[in-house]
């Protein structure tokens, strides 16, 4: 897909790393303005600073998503300023992992805050952005754990699973206003937090790509790419669809060896 996104808005939460930077430097390749927030600083400036000097445009805020007002204001400041608002990634994610019986209420709060609160406001507010002008499209992300059950994800899952759900219903009301959203599914990829736990766990790692279908991770490019054809006019009838890019993982039946 190599759609020219010259002139376009874009806005990605949870923009500095793994899957939100890689969309982030595609669209800014393919020409589109981006916009990307993050909590911290260091991996902001460092997306920011890739962006340029790869000759893209781009904006970094600093961010918590969980603030719902700064979060909406920075959306509409976005879109009054540049005049348009055509894509909305809603990318920032938190998770805790616990068995049930030793997960806090605080964390299982914050996955939900994050992970379907934020991603109501965000689609929330660029829906009305979008429904005025009579196009755009939205794309959240999602997780395989959101479809499959995983042990001491109970947080992570439920929350990514409402996302779902939440998508479905929002692209059914924006239907008829010319917006489109979707919500991709991952598994498991390559980003440097899975990378930080296989160079700790290299055995546990290694039986994990190898349980998935294709015998590895995905890499957050092959993730952005796909993210880039849901936003893009090649995707012009989808919409409501929850999309796994798992490598196989989610259709996989079990059968011990």
């Amino acid at each position: 897909m190599s759609q020219d996104f010259s002139d376009h808005v874009a806005f990605i939460t949870g923009g500095s790393d793994g899957i939100g930077r890689a969309t982030a430097e595609l669209l800014a390749e393919r020409g589109a303005t981006v916009i990307v927030c993050a909590r911290g600083e260091e991996k902001l400036e460092a997306t920011r600073k890739a962006i340029e000097d790869a000759g893209g445009k781009v904006e970094a805020h600093q961010l918590d998503v969980t603030d719902s007002d700064a979060f909406t204001a920075l959306i509409e400041d976005v879109a009054e300023r540049h005049g348009r608002l055509d894509m909305m990634v809603n990318n920032a994610m938190a998770v805790h992992y616990a068995p049930i019986a030793k997960l806090k209420l605080e964390h299982w709060r914050k996955d939900f805050a994050v992970n379907a609160d934020a991603v109501f406001v965000g689609t929330k507010t660029a829906m009305k952005i979008m429904t005025a002008a009579r196009k755009g499209s939205i794309v959240n992300i999602s997780s395989t754990t959101a479809i499959r059950a995983a042990a001491n994800m109970s947080s992570y899952s439920a929350s990514k699973a409402a996302l779902i759900q939440f998508t479905a219903v929002a692209a059914m009301e924006a239907a008829r206003s010319g917006v489109r959203i979707n919500a991709i599914v991952p598994g498991q990829v390559q980003t440097a937090g899975n990378e930080d736990f296989a160079a700790k766990a290299p055995d546990i790692a290694a039986k994990t790509s190898e349980a998935i279908p294709m015998g590895r991770g995905g890499e957050p490019k092959e993730l952005a790419e796909t993210i880039l054809f849901m936003l893009s006019d090649a995707a012009s009838y989808i919409t409501g669809v929850a999309l796994p890019v798992d490598g196989g993982k989610s259709a996989q039946l079990y059968l011990p060896s």
